[in-house]
């Protein structure tokens, strides 16, 4: 290899694909934790020691050069090389100390993971634990998490997953909506009643017609894409919502709706990468998390992967 040929450094490489797939220098910054300026400066050293232009400036954002374009898929190799080597060596870690991101639903975040980390805080004090609260999926292969929560199962081969729930949820208003619309006695007094809506209302109505229950967006009138801000709109007393059991059990002033129905039940998977599985602090909050659900979950299933 001729190395007196390879002329440029990693952090300005790594610099110039953030820019280019975050959209900006400021985003980039963001997601590298570092400066505007200095993610400039970087961009610019890039520049300089390769003699081509990388970015010309549209206006108030930035637009890949023809130079820059046939540079991207080069560097995004290198930048997968560089995400394997990291995740190899964090692989290979054997203290319990240093930090560990887990990421779930927001609603998951905020309302069922605080006991655990309590229990993570007790058994690996040394431990700094990131909680990614993400109602989309994030990409474990790219590292933007350690370990999810998901209620779907991971597919790709490289990760490890493990069932460690079939929760159950149910229809849930609060006391002061029951005595101001009345309770509904069966599914299809649902059409009078108001709902709250999380993410997309069209995806909410098919899930609830394939359950018979005939709803239009006029029953949506309120919603968000945050499960925490729609949970609460519901226990304002705004509408009914479909929630956790778990969830709605430490909120006294929620009532469950057809009690005697049965659930909705819905799966909650725990995954991690196949190398980070292979790092005790990983593996530690991995079992943890798993014991943990387990424990509290509706149903105990044995584990898989």
């Amino acid at each position: 290899m001729n190395w007196q040929a390879i002329s440029f450094d990693w952090n300005q490489v790594r610099a110039f694909l953030a820019t280019a797939e975050e959209g900006s220098l400021s985003a980039a910054g963001r997601a590298l934790g570092l400066t505007q300026p200095t993610l400039g400066r970087q961009v610019a050293a890039l520049e300089a020691d390769l003699g081509v232009t990388l970015f010309e400036r549209v206006g108030r954002s930035l637009s890949l050069t023809q130079s820059g374009l046939e540079l991207l898929d080069h560097v995004r190799a290198m930048g997968e090389a560089a995400n394997r080597i990291s995740l190899v060596a964090s692989g290979q870690s054997q203290t319990i100390e240093g930090q560990v991101r887990i990421t779930a639903s927001d609603i998951f975040s905020a309302h069922l993971l605080p006991p655990v980390l309590e229990r993570l805080r007790a058994a690996a004090p040394l431990l700094s634990i990131d909680i990614v609260a993400a109602n989309d999926i994030r990409d474990l292969l790219r590292r933007e998490a350690d370990i999810a929560i998901r209620h779907v199962r991971p597919t790709q081969p490289e990760l490890i997953a493990r069932l460690v729930q079939e929760a159950a949820a149910h229809f849930y208003a609060s006391r002061r909506y029951l005595e101001t619309h009345g309770t509904p006695r069966s599914y299809a007094d649902l059409t009078d009643h108001d709902f709250i809506g999380y993410g997309d209302p069209d995806r909410m109505i098919a899930f609830l017609e394939e359950r018979g229950i005939a709803l239009t967006r006029a029953n949506f009138r309120l919603g968000s894409q945050s499960g925490v801000v729609a949970w609460e709109m519901a226990r304002s007393g705004l509408g009914i919502s479909v929630m956790s059991d778990q969830v709605a059990a430490a909120c006294p002033e929620m009532q469950r709706l057809f009690p005697e129905a049965e659930p909705i039940v819905f799966p909650v998977w725990l995954a991690t990468h196949r190398e980070l599985h292979t790092s005790r602090r990983i593996r530690l909050v991995f079992d943890l998390l798993a014991d943990y659900l387990t424990d509290n979950g509706a149903t105990k299933p044995a584990p898989q992967s």
